[in-house]
């Protein structure tokens, strides 16, 4: 799910640019953030399930 945050962050962010759109250039920052956000948290439930799991 987060690839597809990061694609559709890239995307806005080019469209932003060509357009000279600050605020899709915004958005598109954002849902890259949010999709390196859910892979660190998807990494960190991960970790916790793993721990939990060999005890």
């Amino acid at each position: 799910m987060s690839n597809i945050d990061d694609a559709k962050g890239r995307i806005k962010e080019a469209a932003g640019d060509l357009t000279d759109d600050e605020d899709l250039q915004r958005e598109g920052k954002a849902d890259q953030l949010a999709g390196k956000v859910k892979d660190k948290v998807g990494d960190a439930v991960d970790a916790v399930k793993e721990k939990f799991d060999k005890d």
